[in-house]
Parts: C-alpha cells; structure tokens; sequence
C-alpha cells in the first residue's frame, strides 16, 4: 500500500491561552463550511474517498446482502387511545417507516407517510402522541436531518391536518388535556428573543389550545431558569395531575413539580416541588387508582418504583414498591387491573440482557416472570390507558428482527403479536457474552458474535458508546450480521458510562472519569487478543457521536492496538465543543473548558489535541453529514486534516461528508449506502475483503 496524497490543507499558527495553558487549533479556518477554500477541500476528501473505497472487492454482493437483510422491515408496538390501535410499520421497499392506525373491526389506514411528505425521503418523523380520546394526533417532523421537529395536529378520522406548523418544538413531549381541546408542549424562545448563538436553547412549557395561533399561547412555566433545559409534560388519564419535569442539558438529574388542575386553571396551575436541587432522576406517573408511581434512582442507582398520595409528594411519604434490585437495573413498567388481582410488569436489564417479572399491585410482591423468547432486549412496555389484563412490549436479539409480544396476566402466557412484514433469512451467529478486566480491575462485559465453529484470529469490529447513561443491548442489525456471515466477528462493549449496570456505572465513565471508558475500550481489545477472536492488525473499531470521541481517543492513545478506525458524527475537538450544536447541553457529562479544573480533563483525552506528527495511526475514515445540528462536522473536518498532516503510515485517512441527512433517522436506501461504505472500508483494511 502506498501513502495517499492528500488534499492539501493550510495549517495555521493559531495558539489559544486558556488559564494558563497554550492551545495550538492549527486548523480553525475548517470550522467554516461555507468557504471557498473549505469547500474545495471537502471536494477533494470526496474524491480520494471514492477513489479509495470505491473500487474495494464485492461492494456489489455486500450492498445487496444489507439490503436484504433490511428488508424484514418493522413494527412497532401498539399505543391504544379510545379503542384505536396506533403503531408504526415499514414494509419491504419503504423507506422510512409510516404511522398506522386501526379502528376497531377496521382495515389498518396510514397516517403519515414520511415519503408522501417528500418523494426524496430526507423528511423524517420524529414523534407523536394522540390525545386521551384518540380522536387527535400530534406528530413531529423534521426536513435534511436538521431535527427542528415541526408540529403538527392531524383529525385522525379523517386524516386531515388540523393546523400546524408550530416551529421551535424540537425535543418536546406533549400532554393532551382530556377533550383534545388543548395540550402542554415546550418550544424555544423565538431567535429575536435569545443571545446570538443561543437560538437552540432557552425553552419554556405552553398550554396550546388547537386551532389558536401559537403566539398567543400561554407561558406557564421555564422563565428565568437555566436555558439549557429540557422540559418533560405529563397529564393523568382523568386530566387532573400535571407534571412537569426539568433538567439541565443531558444531566443525570431532574427537578419535578406536580399540580393539582382541579384546584388550579390550567393557563395557571399551581406547581409544587416533589424534587428540586437533587442529584438524582425521578419522575412521576397518577395511576388509575388514584396513586403517584414514583421511578427514581434516588438512593437507588440501579432505580425503584415507589408509592405515594399525589396531595402529597414529597419523598419522606415515598414507599418502595419494587426496590432496588443489586444485579439488575429497573428500566419501565406496566399496570394490569382488569383482575382479581392487579399486578405491576417490571422491566429490566441485568448485565445488559432484558426480563420482566411480575408483582403484587398492592404490596410489590414478585409473584412471576414474564416469558421472553430468549436473551435479548425488551422495549415499549405498555397496556390499555383505560385498563386491562394485557400488555404489550417489542423484542429483539442479535438475529431477530423487532417483534412484538403480548402478555395475559389471566394466564401467564406471552405469545406473538406482530413480527416485521417481511421475510428474511439470517445467518447462524454464535454470541458470547465476555467478561473481561480493565485497567483498574473492574470486571467489564462484551458481547462477542461469529459464526458457529469458527475458530483462530478473524478479521474484527469492536463498537462502543459509552456515554450519557445510553445502554447497549441486544438487537438486530444487518451491518454485524453481514459482517459476521462474511466470515468477521463482532464484539460490543458495555463500557462504564453507559446504564448497563445502572447510574453508578454511568458516572464511572463522565467528567473526571472519562479516562475509564477508555481504559474499558482498550482492555476490550486486548481481551479479544489474548482470547484467540483477532489480532491487532485485523482489529477495527468503530462508534459515532460520544462513540465517535471513543475511537477518536482509542486510536489517539493506542494506535498500534488497532488497524482501522471508522469515526462517525464525532465530537473530538473537546476544548471547542460548547461552542457548536447542542454542545452546552453536555458539559454536565463532560466538563467545561471555562473551568479551569475542567479544561485539563478535557485536554487530556481531547483527540484533536492529541493527534502526533511522527506517529503511525490506523486506517482512519471519518463519516460526517451536513445536515447534523447535533454535533458539528467541523471536528470530523479539522481531525481529519490533523491526521493527514501528521501520520506516519500508509494507511489512508479519509473523510466522507454526506448532504441532506442529520445526526439520526435516515431513510434505507441512505443506511445501505452508510454501511456498504464503512463495511467496505474495514473489510479492505483488515484483509476480510
């Protein structure tokens, strides 16, 4: 292989002095998209990424394969309101998935269609929520990936729009207010209104009635807090309890207000405090019997259910209903009453793998398990709103595509619901769950997939996030299965900063302690090494966003222990990150440059800053798209040059930038595109191809 020659890129003598330290940013000009010499440089990083990736052996055969394997298609579980059936589905050639609904004893109608919206499929559906009654939905959708999340409310007999668009309402839940006459939702302040360069932040909860205009709705709650807030709305079934939750960015902690509205108008409800100024996450749901559910991990890192009179909230009065579990983190439940004996469904992971189990409504008692068709993840749990004895959740593992199950407590019996519309024949994997030990003796877990009897050093991808209280479970994903049938194995780390383990495990792994996601990284791979799966010149990683900034510091910290690297929609400029997309909302998991304490765990790990002239890095491709508002492409551009200029191998650096798509949902045609590239890249890099 011979060196690439790679576009070139001005480097300047730009050097920051921030409390005290001198940071060099020989790069800043490319955190310009639109100009003339960036753009000439990104048009060259395309072509010597097509030129290199483009002719890889059997791209062909893989694109068909991930396609095929795409097209089991999806179904989502259903959500009931008013005896309607609402639900998402994508057949096989869609897409995007659409929303459905079903009358009662009526064919299945679609609601919305994110291709009927645009035949380019760039447009995507971001969230809805029917009102109480199932009459009304409101819908969010987005265009180019920007995730604005326009707001819509569609009459759902007839289909028709009822009004919208309500701009600003990104990441906004929405509380119907019983009659579906009006709803609570967060949006942004207007831009005119908030400090340049803040126009993402400073939110604030409306009542909106339908059919008025958005301008005159009512500010009932968020002025004068932190404008980095989120904003969670809730009503009760019977329209008496709201709830509204706030938290600062991403932080693992909330403050929590309940209000009596039948005590208080809704353009004004009273709001008291059932938890303000403390580090834990706790929100609270009115059950039909009249009781406050509390899910908190207050006291409980690993979260409890508890008890409480919604008069009187406050946690002196909370009364653990399912405690704390020592081994496993209590994620959701569920509430069946239509029975001589209600029961509460309690969903959980333990080490990583799903169950539910079953208790007394009354007293916690666990009486039961639910069946699960096997070691997988379970998601979605939900019942009739107005009551019932059935339950429904969606299922997957690492060869089943999403189906969804149904459980009859008269009976104790899970059986199937609805599996994905299309027929897909998978390989047989073989997965391991691994327990390794890192660097400070905590004993970590990996799940490890290859196909059966396969046996000596294999070509392998190690993926990570390790973030934000995000955990990694089982499920189906047509780029692992293509790779494993390739002859690959596949490996997933349940790194510290993720919930696997439960908050405390998160913690582990953010601010000061970020260095032991890293740490859990390396002694992933050298435990795939040392266990006969690969060696270090047929090791890939691979992660994106906070899994981007892992492999950006695993190939900055170890570049011998790994041959090639795909980076997608990373943050790896960690010095400047606050200062693009929703970065201010992370500094709670990250730290904060304008502390000086702060700034020297950012430096480091930073990989922008790390990057070496002299060294030998990996393989190195960047996957980065232009409609992001997340998580600026600038680092991905400014990284790239870094390691262009500075490496001291071979093995190509490359960029590849794409239009009209953001940071998640993308349509099919788009994720095969993704996958045959990146696949085709690590295939060719580590001899698979």
């Amino acid at each position: 292989m011979s060196r690439p020659t790679y576009p070139p890129a001005r480097r300047e003598d730009l050097v920051d002095e921030i409390h005290g330290r001198r940071v060099p940013d020989p790069y800043r000009w490319l955190e310009r998209r639109d100009t003339d010499e960036t753009r000439t440089w990104l048009a060259a990083q395309d072509a010597l990424f097509r030129e290199t990736v483009g002719g890889v052996p059997a791209r062909d055969r893989l694109r068909a394969r991930l396609a095929e394997l795409l097209s089991a298609g999806h179904v989502g579980g259903p959500v009931w309101r008013g005896g309607r059936r609402f639900f998402t589905r994508r057949d096989p050639g869609q897409e995007h998935a659409v929303l459905c609904v079903a009358d009662p004893g009526a064919d299945v109608r679609v609601l919305v269609d994110p291709m009927a919206l645009d035949p380019a499929g760039t447009t995507t559906l971001d969230g809805w929520q029917p009102d109480k009654e199932g009459r009304l939905l409101a819908y969010k959708i987005s265009r180019g990936g920007d995730e604005e999340s326009l707001l819509y409310v569609m009459d759902v007999a007839t289909g028709e729009r009822v009004e919208g668009p309500i701009d600003r309402a990104r990441y906004s839940s929405v509380a119907w207010l019983p009659g579906g006459a009006a709803y609570y939702y967060a949006r942004r302040l207007p831009p005119e209104k908030v400090p340049d360069g803040e126009e993402q932040y400073h939110r604030r909860v409306y009542l909106h009635r339908v059919g008025a205009d958005p301008a005159d709705d009512v500010e009932v709650f968020g002025d004068g807090r932190d404008k980095t807030n989120y904003y969670g709305v809730g009503v009760s079934r019977d329209g008496r309890w709201l709830t509204v939750s706030a938290s600062r960015g991403t932080a693992p902690r909330n403050d929590l207000w309940i209000a009596d509205l039948s005590a208080s108008p809704p353009e004004r409800p009273e709001l008291r405090a059932v938890q303000e100024g403390v580090d834990a996450e706790t929100g609270l749901y009115v059950g039909r019997d009249g009781r406050a559910y509390v899910f908190t991990d207050r006291d409980a890192p690993r979260s409890r259910l508890c008890v409480t009179d919604p008069a009187d909230p406050r946690p002196e009065t909370w009364r653990d209903l399912v405690p704390e579990d020592p081994e496993a983190v209590l994620t959701d439940f569920a509430i069946l009453d239509d029975l001589d004996r209600p029961v509460l469904l309690a969903a959980w992971t333990r080490h990583a793998i799903s169950e539910i189990t079953v208790h007394d409504l009354a007293t916690g008692e666990r009486t039961g398990t639910v069946p699960t068709p096997g070691l997988g993840s379970i998601g979605g749990l939900g019942e009739r709103p107005e009551g019932g004895h059935e339950a429904w959740f969606a299922y997957t593992d690492n060869t089943t595509p999403t189906v969804v199950l149904r459980y009859d407590a008269r009976t104790g019996e899970t059986t199937t619901w609805a599996t994905p519309p299309g027929a897909v024949e998978v390989p047989d994997v073989e997965t391991r769950q691994v327990v390794y030990t890192s660097r400070d003796g905590t004993e970590v877990r990996m799940l490890v997939m290859a196909r059966p009897g396969s046996s000596g050093p294999r070509p392998t991808i190690l993926y990570g996030y390790g973030g934000f209280n995000v955990p990694l479970t089982p499920g189906y994903s047509a780029s692992v299965l293509a790779w494993v049938e390739m002859g690959g194995v596949y490996a997933i780390a349940n790194l510290r900063g993720g919930s696997e383990e439960g908050e405390e495990w998160h913690r582990a792994g953010m601010r000061e302690h970020k260095q032991n996601v890293f740490d859990d990284f390396h002694a992933a791979a050298e435990a795939l090494i040392s266990g006969g799966w690969t060696t270090s010149d047929r090791l890939a990683i691979s992660g994106g966003s906070n899994g981007g900034l892992l492999v950006g510091a695993a190939l900055t910290q170890r570049p011998e222990l790994y041959r090639a690297v795909v980076c997608s929609a990373p943050l790896l400029d960690m010095v400047r990150y606050e200062r693009f997309g929703l970065g201010q909302t992370w500094n709670d998991e990250y730290g904060t440059a304008d502390d000086p304490e702060e700034l020297g765990w950012l430096l480091s790990y930073s990989p922008y800053h790390r990057v070496r002239a002299g060294t030998a890095y990996p393989a190195v491709l960047f996957t980065v798209f232009d409609g992001d508002t997340r998580v600026d492409p600038l680092h991905a551009r400014k990284m790239c040059a870094a390691l262009q200029h500075a490496t001291a191998s071979d093995a190509p650096v490359l960029l590849r930038s794409e239009e009209e798509v953001g940071h998640a949902g993308r349509s099919v045609s788009r994720s095969v595109d993704l996958m045959t590239d990146t696949l085709s890249f690590l295939a060719s890099q580590t001899g698979l191809l």
